[in-house]
């Protein structure tokens, strides 16, 4: 794989992503020439992981920049883009890449119209904004998104991806908008789920919840990840009528705001459970119809 020549780095914006990949960026040899960044939170971070890089408006920000690391909420990425072309703050030549996993290059459009190497670099990972990150890097995925038939964007791509310490994965521009739904339905649903699990705990009287919990939830997700639906356990995947009886009951009478997702969730098992197997027809059947009815948990 080709290695980028050395290259002057300009970040918009400072967040929590774009500090820590800048940084990432400047341990693999680039410099880091400017950055954007108007809250506090952003000027700390900057100061912590981009230590001596000026931070300036986006569109100057861009002008000194070779590789322009757009590091934006997927609602202002078009609009970004435009300015920029708008205001003449892109050149021939220069790589423009972005961090969002909801868009793959399309957004990037008017830039390449414009004559930049348009990339779409996400990576996999839920960061804090904080030095570790770097760290978490060498362990992650960076999804790869370039034009279907540009060869040389999507080789810069995957070795600015390798620079980062990460492993890139191509991701196709029409499979964008299911990869991204799939890794938010993991990983922002399973902090709710985890949330909602350790509020139930205290809510319960009891203790160090995180610490009880973690090695159940890690040994749960190591589970799944080698052995798929075989893993399931529980009284869903066991068909435990009564148990799921209780647990509807308890939790309308305690935390009913949490009770709608049990309910969804039990129900997706149940379903999971009957295709791997573990249950059959018709127990996954009363489940379903159990968890279907909204008289199930009312206390009379």
């Amino acid at each position: 794989m080709n290695r980028p020549a050395r290259l002057a780095v300009g970040v918009v914006s400072a967040g929590r992503v774009g500090s820590v990949l800048g940084a990432a960026l400047a341990r693999a040899g680039h410099t880091v020439v400017a950055a954007s960044g108007l809250s506090a939170e952003s000027l700390a971070r900057a100061e912590r992981l981009l230590p001596d890089v000026p931070l300036l408006p986006p569109d100057e920000v861009v002008r000194r920049a070779d590789l322009v690391l757009l590091a934006l909420p997927d609602d202002a990425l078009e609009g970004m883009v435009r300015g920029l072309v708008a205001t003449e703050s892109l050149r021939p030549g220069q790589i423009v890449v972005h961090t969002s996993g909801a868009h793959g290059v399309d957004v990037l459009k008017p830039a390449a119209q414009a004559g930049a190497l348009a990339l779409a670099l996400h990576p996999v990972l839920t960061f804090t904004g904080r030095a570790e990150d770097l760290e978490r890097l060498s362990t992650a995925s960076i999804g790869v998104t370039a034009a279907p038939d540009d060869e040389v964007a999507w080789n810069v791509g995957e070795a600015l991806a390798v620079e980062m310490g990460a492993e890139p994965v191509r991701i196709p521009e029409a499979a964008r908008a299911l990869y991204h739904a799939a890794l938010s339905h993991g990983a922002n649903h399973l902090m709710t789920l985890v949330a909602d699990c350790t509020e139930l705990l205290r809510e319960a009287g009891i203790g160090h919840s995180e610490r009880l919990v973690a090695p159940l939830l890690s040994a749960a997700l190591d589970n799944v990840l080698r052995y798929g639906d075989r893993a399931l356990t529980g009284p869903v995947a066991r068909g435990d009528l009564g148990t799921v009886r209780k647990h509807l009951t308890v939790l309308s009478d305690t935390e009913p705001a949490i009770a709608p997702a049990y309910r969804a969730l039990a129900r997706r098992t149940a379903e999971r459970s009957r295709a791997a197997g573990l249950l059959d027809a018709a127990t996954a059947a009363e489940l379903t119809d159990l968890l279907d009815d909204p008289a199930e948990g009312q206390t009379p």
